[in-house]
């Protein structure tokens, strides 16, 4: 075959060290932007990202070129550079150590859209943990909670 074809969707969250509100309403829209341009530019065609002040979801299509740890490894770093320069108030900013990446089907790419987009209203009623704890729980990921949370 002359050309490689590739489409994995990927819903990756992850969040600020100790689950700080660092992303507050003045600076949220502007870094959830950085985030999905700095994914664009790793080869991502397709990116959403939305969340509270204390997490981020992240759906990308992640290429055919980009591994997915990669790219969390990228977005993070790079994005964490960006916050401490917003103002003052930013400077002590870092997100978590780890992260949460699960596999999205095509045929749930609009419903993960539209939970991403919806997360502000979705965390008045649901902690982060208890939503991780379910995304690790549907996915059958084992984990040990002694060690989800930093």
């Amino acid at each position: 075959m002359p050309q490689s074809f590739c489409q994995i969707y990927i819903h990756a969250v992850f969040s600020t060290k100790g689950r700080k509100r660092w992303l507050d309403d003045a600076i949220r829209s502007r870094v959830h932007a950085y985030l999905a341009t700095l994914a664009r530019d790793c080869g991502c065609p397709y990116v959403v990202v939305g969340g509270p002040d204390d997490h981020v979801h992240m759906l990308a299509d992640i290429g055919k070129k980009m591994l997915p740890m990669a790219l969390i490894g990228k977005v993070k770093q790079e994005s964490s550079k960006f916050i401490k320069t917003l103002g003052p108030d930013y400077g002590g900013f870092y997100w978590q150590s780890g992260y949460g990446m699960f596999s999205v089907g095509p045929t749930h790419v609009k419903d993960v859209k539209a939970y991403i987009e919806c997360q502000v209203e979705h965390h008045r009623t649901q902690s982060f943990q208890d939503e991780l704890r379910a995304f690790l729980d549907r996915y059958e990921i084992p984990y040990d909670e002694r060690y989800v949370w930093d």
